[in-house]
């Protein structure tokens, strides 16, 4: 009776060791339960058609479901921020920034590029949410900075994709000092002439949202994206009303004139390369 309970006897269970486990991410379930392989979830542009879930990616998914033949040469690579304010809190700065580096591979939470769409041109300055949460810091500025720059120098449009937390603690007023830093580059761009594209995505909120994400000559959201500055208690705290249901999705935003267009990913390149073609045109 003993082996039994201590299933001893062979064939009543498999031995851990030839027990073959799932590998992992092999499924990917929405907030609203539907599954999907992940496989099937890559060829929709990680979209669930089921539903119309959009899963947060990264930038090099951007780049290779918006760029012809997911080509493209990355630009300003190796900026690096420092720690000028020697912030230190529960974990230094330094170490949370190298932690997120080795973490995510990047340096820092955005990267640009550039390629065509449809054989036209144009920079992409996309945010990584994965990297201490899409926070916007001195290089996040000065890469954008420098995109703006390129899009001149190569005469093509720019695109900018956000995904943040906002404005990066840890920075303080070089952080701040961002949001006016990018908007002032991006009256140099309307000069020139070229049109410049801002894609909201899940999320984007604070300092982002009250500078270049709001400032596009087309502003587009994914659906369901949170957009908004400061949050529903903060609002609500301040103003002294109860908050409409769902006010701060980009549903909400594009009801009340905040945004352009609302366009599922698994559109984004066709939908693109028309706006590129009336702006060229």
């Amino acid at each position: 009776m003993s082996s039994w309970f201590r299933r001893m006897k062979k064939g009543i269970t498999t031995p851990t060791k030839e027990k073959k486990e799932t590998p992992d991410g092999l499924w990917f379930k929405s907030p609203e339960g539907n599954i999907i392989e992940t496989s099937e979830l890559r060829e929709n542009n990680y979209v669930v058609p089921a539903d119309g879930y959009h899963k947060r990616i990264g930038s090099e998914e951007y780049f290779s479901i918006i760029y012809d033949e997911g080509k493209y040469t990355e630009l300003f690579a190796n900026l690096e921020s420092g720690d000028p304010l020697k912030f230190e809190d529960t974990k230094k700065y330094t170490e949370r920034y190298k932690s997120s580096q080795k973490k995510t591979g990047m340096k820092d939470a955005l990267r640009s590029a550039y390629g065509e769409v449809e054989g036209l041109p144009l920079v992409i300055a996309c945010m990584d949410f994965n990297f201490i949460g899409g926070s916007m810091g001195s290089v996040v500025g000065e890469k954008i900075a420098r995109s703006i720059d390129y899009a001149i120098e190569k005469k093509a449009p720019l695109m900018i994709i956000s995904k943040s937390g906002g404005a990066r603690m840890m920075e303080a007023a070089f952080s701040l000092m961002q949001m006016a830093k990018t908007s002032a580059k991006l009256t140099q761009l309307a000069k020139h002439k070229l049109p410049y594209i801002s894609y909201l995505t899940d999320p984007t909120t604070g300092g982002v949202t009250a500078s270049f994400a709001m400032l596009g000559d087309v502003n587009l959201a994914e659906p369901g994206a949170l957009i908004g500055f400061a949050g529903p208690r903060v609002i609500k705290e301040t103003i002294g009303k109860d908050l409409p249901e769902g006010f701060q999705t980009s549903e909400f935003l594009l009801e009340h004139g905040f945004i352009d267009y609302i366009i599922d990913r698994r559109e984004i390149r066709e939908q693109l390369s028309q706006l590129l073609r009336m702006f060229k045109n």
